[in-house]
C-alpha cells in the first residue's frame, strides 16, 4: 500500500462525515484534504487509544520530529510522505500541524476546562486550525474566509462535544466548562447518568445554542465569491448541522445513545448541498456578467 492508498484507507475506514464532502473536490484538492484528515486521525488516535499518557507523549513527540522531516522532504510515516507534496503545493506551514498536535496533547493534561475561554483554545487547536488549512486547500479570495474557516471548525468541534458528552465523560474527559456546570447546577457525576434532569437539559440546550452561534458567525464571514471554492466546508456544515438538529429534535437524549446519520443520508445531504451551491454559483456568475 503506497502513501496515497494508506491515506485513502485511513479516511474511508474512519466513517467520518468529512469523507462525503471530499467527493466533490478536484482530484488534487481531494488528495490533499485526505492526507490532512489522515494526519489528524493518526495523532488523535494516539491520545484516544494509548492508555499510558507517557507513552502517548513519546508518540506525539515522534510525530513532531517526523513532521520536521516532512518539511525537509524525507519523512518516515506514509501519511507524512503523502503530505510532502501537499504542504508545498498549498503552502501549509509546519506551525499549523504542530498546533494540532499540541491540541491533541491537551487531552493528556486537561480532563476539564474551567471556562469556555479555556475550552476555546482547545477547539481552535484541534478543529479551527484544521479549518484554516482546509480553506487553503479549497482556495479563497477574501481573507475573511480564513476567519470563517476557523469559526466553522470550532462549530464542528462543539457539535462533537455535545454529541459525545457522555462517551467522553466515561473516559474522564469533560468538555463542558466547569463554570457552566456550576451555573446550571450539574455535577460531573450527573454527566455519567443516563437520566436527563431539567438542569442537564438546560445545560445541553446552552451548548447547542453556542454551537449554532458559531455556525451563524462563520457563515456571516463567508463572502459570495468564496462560497463555491469552499463548497466542501459548506457540505460538512450541512451534515454537522443536521446532526445538531437531530440532537435537538431528540430532546438532547445524548446521555442514552449517540445520535448519528447513516451513510446514505450523509451522501444525500452532501449531494443536495453540492447541487445547491453549484446552482448558486451559476446564478452569481450570470448576474456578474449581465
Amino acid at each position: 500500500m503506497n502513501p496515497e492508498e494508506y491515506c485513502k484507507d485511513r479516511t474511508t475506514r474512519s466513517g467520518s462525515s468529512f469523507y462525503y464532502s471530499f467527493l466533490f473536490l478536484e482530484p488534487q484538492q481531494r488528495k490533499a484534504i485526505t492526507a490532512l484528515y489522515a494526519f489528524c486521525r493518526e495523532v488523535d488516535d494516539i491520545v484516544d487509544e494509548c492508555r499510558d499518557p507517557n507513552l502517548a507523549r513519546i508518540k506525539l513527540q515522534w510525530w513532531r520530529e517526523d513532521l520536521a522531516k516532512t518539511f525537509d522532504g524525507a519523512p518516515q510515516h506514509p501519511v507524512n510522505q503523502e503530505l510532502v507534496s501537499v504542504v508545498q503545493q498549498f503552502n501549509l506551514p509546519i506551525e499549523h500541524f504542530l498546533e494540532i498536535i499540541d491540541g491533541m496533547e491537551m487531552d493528556l493534561d486537561n480532563h476539564d476546562y474551567p471556562s469556555f475561554r479555556d475550552l476555546a483554545l482547545y477547539c481552535h487547536r484541534v478543529a479551527g486550525i484544521v479549518g484554516l488549512m482546509s480553506a487553503e486547500i479549497f482556495g479563497y479570495n477574501d481573507r475573511n474566509t480564513l476567519k470563517y474557516a476557523n469559526e466553522l471548525g470550532i462549530a464542528f468541534q462543539l457539535t462533537n462535544i455535545l454529541r459525545d458528552v457522555r462517551e467522553d465523560a466515561s473516559r474522564g474527559r469533560v468538555y463542558i466548562p466547569l463554570d457552566e456546570l456550576a451555573r446550571f447546577n450539574v455535577s460531573r457525576e450527573d454527566i455519567l447518568s443516563p437520566e436527563n434532569s431539567v438542569e442537564m437539559l438546560e445545560l445541553l440546550k446552552h451548548q447547542a445554542k453556542r454551537a449554532n452561534e458559531y455556525y451563524d458567525r462563520a457563515f456571516s464571514l463567508l463572502g459570495e465569491q468564496d462560497r463555491y471554492p469552499q463548497r466542501s466546508g459548506i457540505i460538512m456544515a450541512a451534515i454537522y448541522k443536521t446532526v445538531l438538529k437531530e440532537i435537538e429534535n431528540d430532546y438532547f437524549r445524548v446521555m442514552t445513545h449517540r445520535v448519528k446519520l447513516n451513510p446514505l443520508r450523509k451522501l444525500w445531504i452532501a449531494w443536495n448541498t453540492a447541487r445547491k451551491e453549484k446552482r448558486l454559483h451559476k446564478m452569481l456568475a450570470t448576474a456578474k456578467h449581465a
